[in-house]
């Protein structure tokens, strides 16, 4: 408004206060046109008289274009007050068709051209709107679309009720459960399904075992609402119905679990995940994730990991790579056993069993065959590379096919079991310790006396000499087997929760002995290195396959399969983990030495949340 009556007014003064230029066109009687600048402007006039006296004698005389001018002018501030508003809420207006409301008009014809008009319309930028609100609506950019997140949603299962069908219309379900056979009519009928039934008349059909309870995530309308109503029925079974409230369950890709990482899911375990680094490893770093709730874990690595940044970095190399699967035969006499153990260390006995285990897969290549005898039954370790996988199955596979094609050449052989425990997998072994398993791994760095004074708080000499007393000697004395270490386990199981590993497998892939030892031109250098024989680890499948899991395998640069050189990303995820155990060994053994393990322990690991919220508790007494 104010903008059109100020038009007006500039208009009406630009045109009354000036005198009209004599030379407005070309005349054909001349033919020399003055083309002078001060004779083709307007002249400006000086009233004699008051302003406003001058401006309504000037009104009166003015001529039919001055006329036409000012009532286009007016017609255009009496449409911008009276009639914008109406313009700006009609459903054909442009003006703002972001925050405007689509209003159905009463002809059912205009609104079919109203909708195609608005689908095929493109949008146009917005010259005014009439609000501070609206402007700000319209300046802000659409929101990109993207794909939910994983996000820890705790509480009960009550607002998964399925209220509506795909096409996102409100299905009305009962208060009442219906009839069983009513809903085992709707379960199956394709049109239908399991979104038209309530989570009490699933219930019912699951205890009437019309619906698996191990399957409700497959057999209802998304594997979410399997989980909530499973989480339903254990809830009552529980001391407290409200004991798994806190277990978050809700913006899980449970798709990617079904059938290959757990079953009866009732949710999922977050666990924080912290990251130490820069590792530096072969000339390239690293930022290894570690997910623990042990306090002090990450910060100790973190400061090992700095001490070998400082001293050059680390060094490792792989010194053999294959997995083993143990199965143990019977046959019926010693001596048919023995005649059997003679015939599989021939070099035609393991050609025969090598073509019938690699024909059952691309990566799986039999490397060597280990027996042992005990009486009748006759143990067979089978060892071979499983590519980027950790292999388990893919080597069971082999060895089945392998034991049949053992069948053929004597059949009096029986086979009692796949796995014989003469693998070992995720028990304590010395065949593991002294022969290898999965990856085996070697990793050093060397430390420089100032590294091992300013970052790690001690001397070279109280280094080594508390890891031959600890690590080795003590060791020793406990009879332990692949335990010359500090706390290797620690740092693997760590790093096989973040990366989605087998975390039961830390039992012999923590195997680990730690060396120090005086070096450098004054021999007050600190040299240190971790030989693990036995790291069972892998890129792809299991747990790699889940969203979070893949992350922290692409912080190492190690997700999925390698296609030039198959096996690489495994081999290359063990060293990181040999390396990662190196720097957490260099900082435990320094915090041992310099006797700062409690101190550091009781600030960083010991949680009073639980005993201040605990009630006739004497804590305030003893601070």
């Amino acid at each position: 408004m104010i903008m059109s009556l100020g038009l007006v007014l500039v208009h009406a003064h630009s045109r009354w206060i000036s005198e009209p230029s004599s030379q407005n066109s070309t005349s054909i009687e001349d033919p020399k046109v003055s083309i002078g600048y001060d004779d083709s402007m307007p002249k400006r006039i000086d009233p004699s008289m008051p302003l406003w006296q001058f401006y309504l004698s000037r009104m009166l005389t003015m001529d039919i274009e001055q006329v036409i001018t000012l009532s286009l002018a007016l017609l255009l501030a009496v449409k911008y007050i009276f009639f914008e508003q109406t313009e700006t809420e009609s459903t054909f207006s442009l003006k703002n068709p972001i925050t405007c409301p689509v209003t159905t008009q009463k002809k059912p014809t205009e609104s079919c051209c109203v909708k195609e008009y608005e689908r095929k319309a493109p949008v146009t930028p917005v010259n005014e709107v009439s609000s501070k609100e609206e402007k700000e609506a319209v300046i802000k950019p659409l929101p990109l679309e993207q794909s939910p997140m994983t996000s820890f949603v705790v509480g009960d299962s009550s607002s998964l009720e399925s209220s509506s069908d795909e096409d996102g219309e409100k299905i009305e379900l009962p208060e009442q459960p219906r009839p069983v056979d009513e809903c085992v009519c709707i379960l199956k009928n394709p049109d239908q399904g399991a979104r038209f039934l309530s989570d009490a008349e699933v219930i019912r059909l699951v205890n009437a075992k019309h619906i698996p309870s191990y399957k409700l995530e497959t057999m209802m309308e998304s594997p979410e609402r399997g989980v909530a109503i499973r989480r339903k029925m254990l809830s009552g079974k529980l001391p407290q119905s409200s004991a798994i409230q806190n277990l978050p369950y809700k913006n899980y890709n449970y798709s990617l679990v079904m059938g290959a990482c757990c079953e009866n899911v009732i949710g999922y375990m977050p666990i924080p995940v912290g990251v130490a680094g820069p590792l530096l490893l072969n000339n390239k770093e690293f930022q290894v994730p570690m997910a623990t709730t042990e306090g002090c874990l990450v910060a100790s690595t973190n400061r090992g990991c700095r001490a070998i940044m400082l001293g050059g970095g680390a060094h490792s190399r792989v010194l053999a790579d294959g997995m083993t699967r143990g199965p143990v035969v019977r046959l019926p006499s010693a001596c048919d056993a023995a005649e059997v153990k003679t015939w599989l260390d021939s070099a035609e006995g393991f050609k025969v069993m090598k073509d019938a285990f690699d024909s059952t897969s691309r990566f799986a290549r039999l490397g060597r065959l280990q027996t042992s005898v005990a009486g009748k039954n006759l143990y067979i370790r089978f060892q071979s590379k499983t590519g980027d996988a950790m292999g388990m199955n893919m080597i069971s596979k082999g060895t089945e096919k392998a034991l049949s094609r053992l069948q053929e050449e004597f059949p009096e052989l029986h086979v009692l079991a796949v796995s014989g425990n003469y693998c070992t997998d995720k028990k304590p072994a010395a065949i593991n310790w002294i022969e290898g398993r999965g990856k085996s791994v070697v990793c050093e760095a060397i430390i420089p006396a100032k590294v091992v004074r300013e970052v790690l708080k001690t001397s070279t000499e109280a280094l080594v000499e508390v890891n031959i007393n600890k690590n080795l000697v003590g060791s020793a004395m406990a009879g332990s087997i692949g335990g010359f270490n500090a706390h290797a386990a620690n740092i693997v199981t760590a790093i096989y929760i973040a990366c989605g590993q087998d975390a039961a497998q830390n039992v012999g892939s923590s195997s680990c002995i730690t060396l120090m030892e005086h070096t450098g031109p004054m021999h007050d250098d600190l040299y240190i290195s971790c030989t693990m024989p036995s790291i069972e680890i892998g890129t792809v499948g299991g747990g790699t396959t889940l969203a979070p899991q893949q992350a922290c395998l692409k912080m190492l640069g190690v997700q999925g399969a390698s296609i030039e050189r198959p096996g690489e990303n495994a081999c290359q995820l063990a060293q990181i983990v040999c390396a990662t155990v190196m720097a957490g060994e260099l900082s435990l053994m320094s915090a041992l030495a310099a006797g700062h393990l409690v101190k550091s322990h009781m600030v960083h690991n010991r949680s009073k949340i639980n005993l201040q919220d605990l009630r006739g508790t004497c804590t305030k007494k003893a601070a």
